[in-house]
């Protein structure tokens, strides 16, 4: 069987294979080293007792929005989901712009992906 693509349905499998491929490594990387990743939470959640229980839930949900993209069910849904996510990480780090202005790249990402499906 051959699987024929049109040029149009390129770039959404561009975008979703660009944002699962951000999430997964996040998701894993904070997973196995909490530790390096701790310090890029805001100040008000780092001070929190258990920051990095509330990491691995983050990292949970980042793999559930990988898996729900990857699914090629509702991905309007799922990069809007991804989207605020993103701006969830931007306004949380206003003052941090030298670490945050990858995550507005990549909410840009996901509303096209939404803005194309």
């Amino acid at each position: 069987m051959k699987l024929k693509l049109r040029r149009e349905q390129f770039t959404p499998i561009l975008l979703r294979i660009g944002l699962v491929i951000v999430l997964l490594y996040a998701a894993t990387s904070s997973l196995m080293h909490p530790e390096q990743w701790v310090g890029y939470l805001p100040s008000f959640i780092e001070r929190m007792r258990d920051a990095t229980s509330l990491l691995q839930t983050f990292a949970v949900l980042e793999i559930l929005l990988s898996v729900w993209l990857l699914s090629g069910k509702y991905i309007r849904y799922a990069a809007i989901a991804v989207a605020l996510l993103f701006l969830g990480i931007i306004f949380a780090q206003p003052s941090d712009l030298i670490i945050s202005f990858r995550d507005i790249g990549l909410l840009f990402m996901a509303l096209a992906l939404a803005a194309d499906t």
